[in-house]
């Protein structure tokens, strides 16, 4: 299965940027970066990594791979380029990474115009607190935020791993975060045609107001490799319909 291992590959980067004037209109940064000594990985190699962008106006994520060791500022560039997968983006167009330093637990990004649109940041804020060094985020020198400052713009279901596009086997475990009514969701398992392969009831650790973390595994099996869908939903106590749905396209082996 492949899963979001979002570099347990030596993190504990430090990303220092300096400014200066810059004439292009493209994503541009300066950059000194130190890699601890235990780095076993070449940063040749390629690390997968996930891009935030928007669906539905919320944050989801797209799945990128990076090369280098300035992994963070990579992946900043990538949520620049704009989506590949049909998503939306709020970070506006010609907006520039003029430095970015993590330290302590804190990613300190200075854009260049200053970015101000609450989907933009939490674009942002959750792309760079994928990294186990970043807990949270300052922007143009404000106050430190977190994930949780944008949970209006956190859908109710937030699927990590697997994302979009992955290659899955029977068994693969999905997992992320969820703030859903008592802290219950549902999920079904498509194949090709659309008939359910499996489906389940999940439960978070946390919920009705307070953000939890997920983690369930889905058996299935097919006779033959095919595309297939992992959906996710909640079922309304009011009128039974399904709510907070979301879809992630899969590739079943």
């Amino acid at each position: 299965m492949r899963s979001l291992t979002v570099l347990s590959l030596a993190f504990a980067l430090l990303l220092a940027g300096c400014g200066g004037d810059d004439e292009t209109t493209t994503v541009t940064v300066r950059e000194t970066v130190t890699e601890t000594a235990s780095s076993s990985v070449p940063s040749e190699a390629p690390a997968e990594v996930a891009v935030y962008f928007l669906e539905q106006g919320q944050v989801w994520p797209e799945r990128r791979h990076i090369t280098g060791a300035a992994i963070a500022t990579n992946t900043i560039h990538q949520l620049f380029k704009g989506t590949e997968t049909g998503l939306t983006t709020a970070i506006p167009p010609g907006t520039r990474l003029r430095s970015l330093a993590i330290n302590d637990g804190v990613a300190v990004i200075e854009l260049e115009p200053r970015v101000t649109n609450r989907k933009a940041l939490a674009q942002l804020t959750y792309t760079l607190t994928q990294f186990p060094t970043v807990k949270r985020v300052s922007f143009n020198g404000g106050s430190p935020v977190g994930r949780a400052a944008f949970e209006a713009e956190t859908p109710a279901i937030l699927v990590e791993s697997p994302l979009s596009g992955d290659e899955v086997e029977p068994g693969f475990e999905a997992s992320g975060t969820a703030n859903t009514f008592e802290a219950n969701f549902q999920y079904e398992l498509r194949d090709a045609a659309g008939a359910i392969l499996k489906k389940d009831f999940v439960t978070a650790t946390s919920g009705s107001g307070t953000r939890g973390t997920f983690s369930f595994a889905v058996p299935y099996e097919v006779e033959r490799p095919q595309q297939g869908q992992l959906v996710v939903f909640e079922i309304s106590a009011e009128n039974g319909s399904r709510t907070s749905e979301r879809s992630i396209s899969l590739r079943l082996r």
